[in-house]
């Protein structure tokens, strides 16, 4: 592990920038509610184009800027879900942040009106009937894409650690999936989506790119869907892994860590060193146990093979990452890591609702109180 002194000897600040989705739903069914529509209007007053729809009409998305430090991103987070949570409760509704609907959920479900999403249900049919999953998007600015392409090599590794670290759906329309992501699973379904493959080089993305979207896999580079993927919009890496958190704290926690990972990539890249390069076979299997297990059961070493506690990896991702946060950032990082450990995922916490009475509308309503509170 590199010192923090080494990190910041780079003098290469990482900008970080989140894209987050919320689902809708109604405070006595405690179901999902499809006024996507009219809660972006809402919110749009305050947040402007910082607040969209989504494919379904249960969905609200809202988008960062980039920012150097965390504690500026915690600030805007914080801003955009009351904006949010108010213009929901301006229609006598309530916004969850969520990798899946709890309650309520239609098959299919009810759709955003637009060409593209038109198109993509036309293409893919069935498979956008899970699509009401909510996740959260971790940007960090790269000068160009062949940086990009290298920093996923190097950042592939971390998948598995990254989905623990965020599950955050153990529910799906009412039953416990038996996983703590199981956002993880029906993304996991498309034909292109799931760990990227190792790129030997910008041509290589591209080449492979040209020829999914040639092929009919994808209907463009938006829809590409691997977890990691150089952004078809912004200067970017995009990291997709992560399921929608609960609280800003925990998106807080997930994108420092990321930050983190990245200024050690690149300091790797910088050095010479060669990006892990795990059996692809394993690695989505680590991804599967990680999303089955999250933090509290077992965890794949993707050195060994062998399963190893799932705190184990977390560990080592913390151990990772810490050395590459400034004072500022490492603080906040710190503090949500230690309510990590001892309060669970989001998926933890979520089941944890539940037990108290049995009830899942008691899960909906937690959801509801950590949408903009500073624990929960």
């Amino acid at each position: 592990m590199r010192s923090g002194k080494s990190a910041r000897s780079a003098e290469i600040p990482v900008t970080v920038g989140v894209e987050e989705e919320y689902l809708l739903v109604d405070p006595v069914s405690r179901e999902v509610s499809p006024e996507a529509e009219k809660v972006v209007a809402h919110a749009g007053v305050r947040l402007g184009d910082h607040v969209t729809t989504e494919l379904t009409r249960y969905q609200v998305e809202i988008r960062t800027d980039p920012h150097t430090s965390l504690s500026g991103l915690r600030d805007e987070l914080r801003s955009a879900r009351a904006a949010v949570s108010d213009a929901a409760a301006q229609l006598g509704l309530r916004a969850v942040s969520s990798g899946a609907p709890v309650l309520g959920l239609r098959t299919p479900p009810p759709f955003t009106p637009g060409p593209r999403y038109a198109r993509s249900v036309a293409t893919f049919g069935a498979l956008d009937d899970e699509q009401s999953a909510c996740a959260c998007h971790v940007h960090v600015g790269v000068p160009d894409e062949a940086t990009a392409v290298r920093l996923s090599n190097h950042l592939r590794v971390w998948l598995p650690a990254l989905i623990a670290l965020a599950a955050n759906s153990p529910y799906w329309d009412g039953r416990d999936t038996g996983y703590a992501s199981w956002r993880t699973v029906t993304w996991g379904r498309w034909p292109a989506a799931g760990p990227p493959p190792y790129l030997t080089s910008r041509a290589h993305f591209q080449d492979l790119v040209d020829g999914l979207i040639a092929s009919g896999t994808v209907l463009d580079r938006g829809g590409l869907y691997w977890d990691i993927r150089p952004s078809h919009h912004v200067p970017t890496l995009e990291i997709r892994v992560a399921d929608a958190l609960p609280t800003v704290e925990d998106t807080v926690l997930l994108a420092g860590t990321v930050k983190a990972l990245t200024a050690s990539a690149l300091a790797a890249i910088r050095g010479a060193e060669p990006a892990p390069r795990p059996r692809p076979e394993m690695l989505r299997a680590a991804c599967w146990r990680a999303a089955r297990d999250g933090v509290t059961g077992d965890a794949i070493d993707l050195s060994t093979g062998r399963l190893e506690p799932a705190a184990v990896l977390v560990d080592r991702l913390w151990n990772a990452a810490r050395g590459f946060l400034d004072t500022g950032d490492l603080a906040l990082v710190r503090d949500a890591h230690v309510r990590l450990r001892a309060q669970g995922n989001g998926a933890d916490r979520q089941r944890a609702a539940y037990r108290r009475r049995r009830r899942l509308t008691d899960t909906v309503d937690h959801l509801v109180h950590a949408m903009t509170a500073p624990h929960a």
